[in-house]
C-alpha cells in the first residue's frame, strides 16, 4: 500500500500518467497543490490533508462533466440504419438502366425517352426529370456516378437512414432537373445521375448545418459544412465538356432545402424500420412508374 507523505492522502489512483497529469492540473487550476507519484505500475495523487475533501469534489465533478460532454456528443449526431442497403439499390437501378439501354430492351431508344429536355419538361414531361437521372453517356460517366453517389449516398443514410435519405435525394435531383429544366433553351437535353450526386452533397451539408453546438460554436465551425460543399462542388462539379453545371447547382440548392427539412424530421420516424422502408420503396416507385410513364409514352 502506498505511504503518502505525512500530513498527505491520496485522492486518485489510475494506470495512465496523462490522466493523472489531467486531474492534477484540475486540481491546480482551483489552487489545490497536489503532485503525482508512482505506485504499482500506475500514478497516485496526493494532496494536503486540508484540502482532501476539495480535491475528491473536484475530480468528481471534473470526471461527471467529462461524461455528459462524451454523451452529448454521441447523441449530437446519431446514425442511423439502411444507408448500405440504400446504396446497393442506387448501384442495381443504375446498372439495370445502362444494360436496359445499351441492348434496346423493348425495341425502344431508351436516351431519347428518359432524357430531360427542357421544353418537353416545360411541356408537362415532368417524369424525365427522374428518368434522366439514371441515364448516363459511356461507362465513365456511369463509373463516375456510382463512385460519388455510393459515397455521399452511403454518408446522406447514415444521417437521415437509408430510406428517407434516397427519398429526399430522388425528390431533390428531379427538382434539380425541373428547375434547370426552366432556366434553359427548350432544346437543351441533359441526362445522369450527377444532379442526384450533389443533391446528396447538398442533403449532408444541410444536416451538417443543423443547430447542435450551441451559442458558443465560432462562425467558421458554424459554416465549414457549407464552405467544405461549395469547395468539393467547385472540384467535382465543374468542368467537361459534357458537364452541367447548372444541373448541378440546382441539385446541390435542392439538396440543401429538401435536406434542411429531412433532417428536421423527429428522431423517432428516422429510427423507425417501417418509416425507413416506406420511404425508401416509395423512392423506388417513382423512378418504376416515371419510366413506365417515359417507355409508355414513347412506345
Amino acid at each position: 500500500m502506498y505511504e503518502p507523505p505525512p500530513g498527505h492522502e491520496v485522492v486518485f489512483e489510475t494506470s495512465y500518467r496523462g490522466e493523472a497529469a489531467e486531474l492534477r492540473f484540475v486540481l491546480e487550476s482551483v489552487g489545490v497543490r497536489s503532485k503525482i507519484e508512482p505506485f504499482r505500475g500506475g500514478w497516485v495523487i496526493v494532496v494536503a490533508r486540508q484540502n482532501v475533501a476539495q480535491a475528491i469534489d473536484e475530480i468528481s465533478s471534473y470526471q461527471e462533466e467529462a461524461i455528459e460532454q462524451r454523451t452529448d456528443q454521441r447523441a449530437a449526431i446519431p446514425i442511423y440504419g439502411g444507408a448500405l442497403v440504400g446504396v446497393f439499390v442506387y448501384a442495381g437501378i443504375l446498372m439495370l438502366v445502362a444494360v436496359l439501354m445499351g441492348r434496346l430492351a423493348f425495341g425502344l431508344d431508351w436516351r431519347s425517352a428518359g432524357q430531360m429536355q427542357a421544353g418537353l419538361v416545360m411541356e408537362g414531361q415532368v417524369w424525365r426529370t427522374v428518368t434522366a437521372l439514371t441515364l448516363h453517356l459511356d461507362p465513365g460517366h456511369i463509373g463516375s456516378n456510382l463512385v460519388f453517389g455510393c459515397v455521399f449516398g452511403l454518408m446522406a443514410g447514415r444521417v437521415l437512414g437509408g430510406g428517407v435519405a434516397w427519398l429526399v435525394i430522388v425528390f431533390s435531383g428531379a427538382l434539380g432537373n425541373g428547375v434547370n429544366a426552366m432556366l434553359q433553351s427548350a432544346d437543351h437535353t441533359s441526362i445522369g445521375a450527377s444532379t442526384a450526386v450533389f443533391s446528396a452533397l447538398g442533403v449532408l451539408v444541410s444536416h451538417a448545418l443543423m443547430p447542435r453546438s450551441g451559442p458558443r460554436e465560432s462562425l467558421l465551425k458554424r459554416w465549414s459544412p457549407m464552405i467544405g460543399g461549395l469547395v468539393l462542388f467547385g472540384f467535382t462539379g465543374i468542368g467537361g465538356e459534357n458537364t452541367d453545371v447548372t444541373a448541378h447547382a440546382t441539385g446541390l440548392l435542392a439538396g440543401l432545402v429538401l435536406g434542411w427539412g429531412g433532417a428536421s424530421l423527429p428522431s423517432d420516424w428516422l429510427s423507425s424500420r417501417r418509416v425507413q422502408q416506406l420511404c425508401g420503396a416509395v423512392a423506388v416507385m417513382l423512378v418504376m412508374i416515371a419510366w413506365a410513364v417515359a417507355l409508355t409514352w414513347s412506345a
